[in-house]
């Protein structure tokens, strides 16, 4: 079960400006620096972030999360400075603000737009994950120290519910360090032991 509505909305809200002030002040050697995300450096983990949250702004819902919108986003940006997509992404969060005021109760438990498979809370809290795991991305690329932060919770969550799809029953964990492995491993970042959540991307 996703986090509350009035959470979601407003921890993504968040996230999305710690995610422009993280880009923003990264070096031109930090942008080149390559992830953990095969293949990714630090310039296309913003770019696809940055670029999924204009096309939720936009409109363009379809395919959202497949490998073809994926490399459309981080092609549509190779080439800008870390502070071009800042404002891109400072941009977009005023946005995405007005879309998520436009929401009533109902909405929050009807399906969500565009084929994703939950409702709309669900699917905002899935867009908050990516921007959380993301930025720890970047973090991770550039030597600095995880930031736990309220994020953690919104990629537990989902993290947990994809997990349980593939028919995973553990114990979903509530340390913040365990939390945060937990994520890692089910998203295929670093490795587990028995009783360890599937790949859920492996699905």
């Amino acid at each position: 079960m996703a986090l509350d509505p009035t959470i979601v909305a407003d921890g993504l809200l968040d996230e999305l400006d710690w995610f422009a002030v993280l880009v923003q002040g990264l070096t031109e050697e930090e942008w080149q620096q390559p992830t953990r995300c095969a293949g990714w450096s630090v310039a296309d983990v913003a770019a696809h972030l940055i670029g999924t949250i204009t096309d939720i702004v936009e409109g363009r819902l379809e395919g959202l999360g497949t490998p073809e919108v994926t490399q459309r986003e981080v092609g549509e940006r190779r080439g800008k400075a870390p502070k071009e997509l800042a404002d891109e992404c400072f941009e977009a969060r005023t946005l995405v603000a007005t879309l998520l005021a436009s929401f009533d109760d109902a909405a929050w438990t009807q399906p969500a737009p565009g084929g994703y498979d939950g409702t709309l809370t669900e699917a905002v809290e899935a867009v908050w994950y990516d921007a959380y795991l993301h930025a720890d991305d970047i973090r991770d690329a550039i030597g600095r120290p995880t930031e736990i932060g309220p994020g953690l919770a919104a990629a537990t969550s989902h993290v947990a519910h994809q997990a349980s799809q593939l028919g995973w029953h553990g114990e979903v964990p509530t340390d913040d360090a365990v939390a945060h492995d937990f994520v890692l491993v089910a998203t295929g970042r670093a490795s587990g032991g028995d009783g360890s959540p599937p790949n859920i991307y492996a699905a």
